[in-house]
């Protein structure tokens, strides 16, 4: 709940900033998109079932819910399009924790080995860092003007010297 509460947050702020999006299919993906939460393979894609069944069903017209489906599915490797301001509002709101305080980052980050306790400390360092890498090797961790001017610098810090961590 508490992630959900600062993407809906970063949302916000991305609106307050400036940044256009479909304010509704993106906050019901905010509230769909880690539905299924539990450190398996595919929880983006059972996410995006559980909103194709539930949102028409709870009177949510059906281009809402494939809108919001589709961006659940686009958390799985934040790489939204450029002309997708849907998209890059929600991977932006989502990366946000990136940009988080030191104290809030080092909370993020041992949430993250607690999903993952499950996997063997040497195989979650080497899976972990190559996320992070992989994060690191895109031009722009956000896609929004607003995230990349306010969030960009302490976001590639953090990874950093997270991922410098995992490699010692």
């Amino acid at each position: 709940m508490r992630h959900l509460a600062e993407v809906c947050t970063r949302l916000d702020e991305l609106g307050a900033g400036g940044e256009s999006f479909d304010r509704l299919a993106v906050l019901l993906a905010a509230w769909f998109h880690d539905a299924v939460y539990d450190g398996q393979p595919g929880a983006e894609e059972r996410s995006a079932q559980w909103a194709e069944t539930a949102l028409p069903e709870a009177a949510v017209p059906a281009t809402v819910a494939t809108e919001v489906a589709r961006l659940v599915r686009m958390t799985e490797n934040h790489r939204p399009a450029d002309d997708d301001p849907d998209g890059c509002a929600l991977s932006d709101a989502d990366l946000a924790i990136l940009a988080a305080a030191p104290e809030r980052y080092a909370e993020y980050a041992t949430a993250i080995r607690q999903e993952y306790a499950h996997v063997p400390d040497d195989a979650f360092r080497a899976g972990r860092a190559a996320i992070l890498a992989d994060l690191l090797a895109k031009r722009h961790l956000f896609h929004t003007t607003h995230a990349r001017e306010r969030w960009e610098a302490t976001a590639r810090a953090n990874v950093a010297a997270e991922l410098e961590r995992l490699r010692a």
